[in-house]
């Protein structure tokens, strides 16, 4: 019995955690994420990889835009200038 009710307090915190978390803080994570794992690709070779991550980075951008600081919103879309373009030296200079 004490183990059923620890079970539902814990799925209960966790409810309320989940439902705590703003979605644009949560997207700008995920963005973020996406942007270094696509410098990571990038610096790998990973031309594949990092052109995906671009393409997701670029579709959440306007689901961003404001639901979260316009700091954070320039911060990204430097970030995914950047991308584009190193990303175009790289893929211009492997083939």
């Amino acid at each position: 019995m004490a183990e059923q009710q620890e079970r539902r307090d814990g799925e209960a915190s966790i409810d309320e955690l989940v439902r705590g978390i703003r979605v644009g803080q949560f997207l700008l994570s995920t963005a973020s994420t996406l942007a270094s794992l696509a410098y990571g690709k990038l610096d790998a070779g990973e031309l594949g990889e990092t052109r995906t991550a671009i393409e997701a980075l670029r579709a959440l951008l306007p689901a961003l835009d404001g639901a979260v600081e316009a700091d954070a919103m320039r911060d990204l879309e430097r970030a995914l200038a950047n991308l584009q373009v190193a990303y175009a030296d790289a893929a211009g200079s492997s083939g």
